[in-house]
């Protein structure tokens, strides 16, 4: 399982929210490059970065410094916010990143959800960010009726293998991930490769992530507990 750091970009800046607000945002770095670099120097293997403030706008706001971070930084990087089309994962690609987080348009734009699945399905990560077990879209401000592993079962069908599984209301609360929702999802749906996110806020809860024991549950993203110094990246790197 890996551990993976996370940057939030928000105006520019390194930030975390609580629950997705926007409202509740704490700003921990105005580089996020150099924080890229801290995670690339402390070994990380991936670093997940999220365009926030393209994810509320439905295209990529800071597009120029997640190129700068795939740039400067030779540790792969997952980017997401704001890719609901072609023509930004062919933006990105020629930069060198491969792996791309499609939530809001594989729910509500399936045509060009299937285009991009047509050209780049081994690069596609769905995002699934659940609030009551149902989907939530654009920056987590629209929950729709679909219930969560419903959606996995049928982007499976289409293809996609690899998801990261986000509990809204756990995240950014440091009390812990949502191990019955993770371990449902992975029972539920054989085959699938889980990123769990939301809620990690000590070596213990990733402890408990890997004491799950499902080779399914490949990697767990890891933001604020970093960035307020609950957790060392190089210790939980250890542990995995």
């Amino acid at each position: 399982m890996k551990i993976i750091p996370a940057i939030d970009i928000k105006n520019g800046r390194c930030v975390r929210l609580v629950q997705g607000d926007p409202g509740r945002e704490t700003v921990y770095c105005e580089d996020p490059v150099a924080q890229a670099r801290a995670f690339a120097d402390a070994g990380a293997q991936l670093i997940h970065v999220v365009d926030l403030d393209g994810a509320f706008a439905g295209l990529p706001i800071n597009k120029e410094i997640v190129k700068q971070i795939a740039r400067e930084i030779s540790v792969p990087i997952e980017i997401g916010g704001g890719i609901r089309s072609e023509d930004v994962i062919d933006e990105y690609r020629e930069y060198g990143i491969r792996r791309f987080i499609v939530g809001t348009a594989a729910l509500e734009d399936v045509p060009a959800f299937e285009k991009m699945v047509s050209r780049f399905k081994d690069e596609i990560i769905v995002g699934v960010d659940a609030k009551a077990a149902k989907v939530a879209t654009r920056g987590w401000l629209n929950v729709s009726s679909v219930g969560a592993v419903d959606f996995m079962v049928e982007m499976m069908k289409m293809g996609i293998s690899e998801f990261i599984y986000t509990d809204i209301s756990t995240d950014g609360m440091l009390k812990g991930p949502n191990i019955p929702a993770i371990q449902e999802v992975l029972g539920a749906i054989p085959g699938i490769r889980l990123i769990a996110s939301g809620g990690v806020g000590s070596l213990d809860d990733i402890k408990r992530l890997i004491s799950i024991g499902n080779p399914g549950l490949v990697g767990c993203i890891v933001g604020k507990a970093i960035y307020d110094g609950r957790i060392m990246l190089t210790e939980a790197l250890l542990l995995v």
